[in-house]
């Protein structure tokens, strides 16, 4: 007498049920990214043409400054889009009483977490290279395009055949010709007020300099004239130079990082000083953060099937806001040595990882679903 061998078919089941919950994590969080990015954008170009404005920032950085920023602001952004992803799609499939025929079927909590740990660890892996490499490389890359820019003319914000705008209403700067270096120029002429006094300023030539030591910059002026007066009086001076040096504002350091901002994370390992290890440990926390706020999500995004949609969306948000506040706080409390060094940050993400593993092993707990006994009613 043969017997026959049924499939085993719990596999390939399981294997389904992984990539569509997968499918659904990844499309979420692909879609709260996308938001982020655009909310982020808006608040980012406001502060970038503020700044060009304002005469902090050569206008000509205005994309490339715009993207630089963007990139040192990802490490925020990805944990957050993460966080949000695992809510919205865990809580469709709670809403949609996806999980109680998956339990039915015998799939668990655990098998559940299984899809999540498919997009949690790569989104955590990019957060860390992000916050290890690529934001002090965008730091770095903004601050050397700045100090390319203040040897410029061009994207110092003059332009050949156009009056520009001193910053802060002090006046307007013409030229007629620039090399195509943005170094020198030809045929200048300048207006400027200031103490209500007005100077008037022309010259043939000149050249852009600035300092050896210090971020000061000056217009070279040569072979030209001055005239000095107050409006309404017959007071005036005017004067022939050679040569005649005018300041232009200066770029404002504070829109590039700190000095520990844009250092190499190896430099950061080998230091000492409270300002650098805070650095140090604030990029290995955005990664840990990814992993435990996905952890988080999976028990908070539980509802019940006619609860709200949005429902929990408020709290896990505070929970965000209130995780990062504690560990900014304790990136502040190491920099100025209230913390010391060994207890870096680790201790604000224990009371976020006891708080996961609790609900989750509640979530485990939970009775499960009988299945009807053979013969039974239906």
């Amino acid at each position: 007498m043969q017997t026959s061998v049924r499939p085993n078919r719990q596999k390939p089941r399981i294997a389904l049920i992984d990539r569509y919950i997968a499918s659904e994590v990844a499309m979420s969080f692909a879609a709260c990214l996308v938001v982020l990015v655009l909310v982020s954008m808006g608040g980012l170009l406001a502060d970038v043409l503020s700044k060009i404005a304002r005469g902090k920032l050569p206008p000509g950085l205005l994309v490339s400054q715009l993207g630089l920023n963007l990139l040192d602001f990802l490490p925020v952004l990805l944990p957050l889009a993460m966080f949000l992803g695992v809510l919205l799609a865990y809580g469709r499939l709670h809403r949609d009483s996806e999980v109680a025929v998956l339990a039915s079927a015998g799939v668990g909590a655990r098998q559940l977490a299984r899809p999540l740990v498919w997009i949690a660890l790569p989104v955590a892996a990019l957060v860390g290279l992000t916050s290890l490499w690529l934001s002090p490389l965008a730091l770095r890359t903004s601050h050397a395009m700045i100090e390319a820019a203040n040897k410029s003319l061009l994207l110092a914000g003059l332009e050949p055949g156009r009056f520009v705008k001193i910053p802060g209403d002090r006046g307007v700067v013409y030229i007629s010709a620039m090399s195509d270096d943005g170094r020198s120029f030809e045929r200048l002429f300048v207006n400027m007020q200031r103490e209500g006094r007005f100077d008037v300023i022309t010259a043939q030539a000149g050249e852009l300099f600035q300092e050896a030591q210090g971020e000061e910059r000056y217009l070279t002026l040569f072979d030209g004239f001055r005239v000095e007066g107050q409006p309404g009086s017959d007071a005036f001076r005017m004067m022939r130079f050679a040569r005649n040096d005018i300041r232009l504002p200066d770029v404002q350091s504070g829109s590039i990082g700190r000095v520990e901002q844009r250092m190499t994370t190896p430099e950061l390992i080998g230091t000492a000083e409270p300002l650098e290890l805070a650095e140090l440990h604030w990029r290995i926390a955005t990664p840990l953060a990814t992993a435990l706020l996905a952890l988080l999500a999976l028990p908070l995004s539980h509802t019940a099937p006619r609860q709200p949609r949005y429902g929990r969306m408020i709290v896990a948000v505070l929970a965000y806001i209130v995780y990062f506040n504690v560990l900014m706080l304790g990136r502040n409390f190491l920099a100025d040595g209230t913390i010391p060094a060994w207890a870096g940050l680790w201790w604000a993400h224990l009371p976020l990882l006891a708080i996961a593993l609790f609900l989750l092993w509640r979530d485990e707990r939970m009775p499960k679903p009988r299945e009807n006994a053979p013969g039974s009613a239906t």
